[in-house]
């Protein structure tokens, strides 16, 4: 699916008022259509875009969860985060995370996409950033964190037929030494910090792992700062003018 941005564009002064009018009514459709189908729109003010890309509910990768599921769809994220990149008319982006994880696979796709890019980026979970939301939440320039938001760090799971076999252990051990690379070399969390929380058997009742709340996660050096949405947007516009 492509996702245009003919609406980053304002409309040139030499239109007539009741053309300018019609123009306006279609930007604003488009913009809501956007915010309705992608969960995403992009604000101006005084004369800066910033991007607004929400990731929530599961992580939607090869498999089409059902349609009762609240998802994030990577095949509508990534040509988002390249029509950024590349629109001269975008200055930053802003990525509001509530996931609860999902496809490990795309949720890093994405996270990559985000820490290479050029533009400056802030990220702000709220309500949960847990599982796979762990590396899209430290892959942007400046990660905040709302004090009441939580994140579950855990090992990799796999759902379906699992073979037991020493591949299968093998194949395991690598997707999580991805996490942990990924994550470590994009917070200040140090790996074998990270593989501690990751294996912790005294947290969770029904499972390994940990949750971090909102300041705890700081503490460690997974978010760079507690923050709300006002502390993200004067990052990104003071990034922006300098």
């Amino acid at each position: 699916m492509c996702i245009y941005y003919d609406d980053f564009t304002t409309p040139a002064n030499s239109s007539s008022p009741e053309q300018s009018s019609v123009n306006d009514s279609e930007s604003n459709n488009t913009s809501k259509n956007e915010m309705t189908d992608n969960g995403a729109f992009s604000v101006n003010k005084n004369g800066k875009y910033i991007h607004c890309l929400t990731i929530i509910g599961q992580i939607e990768g090869h498999y089409i969860l059902p349609p009762s599921d609240k998802t994030t769809k990577y095949e509508h994220v990534i040509p988002q985060l390249v029509a950024v990149e590349e629109s001269e008319d975008v200055d930053g982006l802003l990525i509001i995370l509530n996931t609860v994880g999902g496809d490990i696979e795309a949720g890093l796709a994405i996270a990559e996409l985000i820490s290479g890019m050029k533009k400056p980026t802030a990220s702000l979970v709220l309500g949960g950033g847990h599982s796979i939301g762990v590396p899209l939440a430290v892959s942007a320039d400046k990660s905040f964190i709302v004090p009441t938001a939580t994140m579950t760090i855990h090992p990799v799971r796999m759902n379906g037929l699992v073979l037991g076999v020493p591949q299968t252990l093998s194949y395991f051990e690598q997707m999580q030494e991805r996490i942990v690379s990924f994550v470590s070399g994009n917070s200040n969390i140090p790996p074998e910090r990270f593989r501690e929380l990751m294996l912790s058997t005294g947290e969770l009742v029904m499972d390994v792992g940990t949750v971090l709340d909102g300041e705890n996660a700081v503490k460690e050096g997974l978010i760079d700062s507690i923050g709300n949405l006002k502390d993200a947007m004067a990052y990104l516009y003071s990034e922006i003018e300098s």
